[in-house]
């Protein structure tokens, strides 16, 4: 090959992968995810630093007090254009339970997971929309762990409303020992200014034989450049009459 045609060659891919890189967005943070497909041959990473909740709850010797500091994180890598594998782990973790003016803490590893997300086309320039299917196995430690393994199947809808403000609509079913739970997150994404944009949400789920959960939560997004985004979030619980908050910081990285 001729030494203009490689360079040639290059540079066209070379300008590929920076418009891949210029679409691209991450799905941290907020309880959905996104439309965007990782590139092909490049890695996501996405770490909470860390996220942190909050309970309150009645018992028969008072109120219970729970506090979680947990370190989760997510891979994407690009398998085609319009599919991504996703490796997910809840990471370390570390509990504190007060009760009857005593505390209890622990430690330990969460869960792991495995995803596949596929982006749909829908021949249209302001609407795009992503499927996703995961298993999250139950091997994390015990306090950290889920009771079994659960499989999830979830879309997102996205409609770009104008260059400020892009609404999505989530949906997730999910099934654990024979049981099924769903959850709707409703989505704003608006611009701010400069490399600043923000983000809220709210989320109903319910599982079966047990009470519906509604939270809402909101935070603030910054864009360091096409590859690297930090992110700060708080969120609150609605249903209930105990205090229920979390909240946290993230990174994200574009390899």
């Amino acid at each position: 090959m001729k030494l203009w045609q490689t360079t040639a060659f290059a540079l066209a891919s070379t300008v590929s992968m920076h418009s891949l890189a210029t679409d691209f967005s991450f799905d941290r943070p907020g309880s959905g995810f996104g439309t965007s497909i990782t590139p092909v041959g490049q890695l996501a990473w996405e770490q909470s630093l860390p996220s942190v909740s909050y309970s309150k709850e009645g018992t028969a010797d008072g109120y219970e007090k729970t506090t979680k500091i947990q370190m989760d994180m997510l891979f994407r890598t690009g398998l085609t254009n319009s599919m991504e594998l996703q490796l997910g782990w809840q990471g370390p973790a570390w509990t504190q339970i007060r009760r009857a003016g005593q505390r209890i803490n622990d430690n330990g590893l969460g869960d792991v997971s495995v995803g596949i997300k596929k982006a749909i086309d829908l021949q249209d320039d302001q609407m795009t929309m992503a499927v996703l299917g995961k298993v999250s196995f139950a091997t994390g430690n015990q306090g950290f762990r889920e009771n079994q393994d659960t499989y999830t199947l979830g879309s997102t809808v996205a409609y770009q409303q104008n260059e400020l403000l892009n609404t999505s609509m989530t949906m997730f079913y999910e099934m654990q020992d024979g049981r099924w739970s769903w959850t709707a997150i409703p989505t704003l994404n608006y611009k701010i200014a400069g490399n600043w944009s923000g983000f809220s949400q709210f989320v109903y789920r319910k599982q079966e034989s047990q009470h519906e959960q509604t939270s809402l939560a909101t935070g603030l997004v910054y864009n360091l450049n096409n590859r690297t985004q930090f992110d700060a979030s708080f969120g609150v619980g609605l249903s209930g009459d105990v205090p229920d908050y979390s909240g946290g910081f993230g990174v994200s990285y574009l390899f």
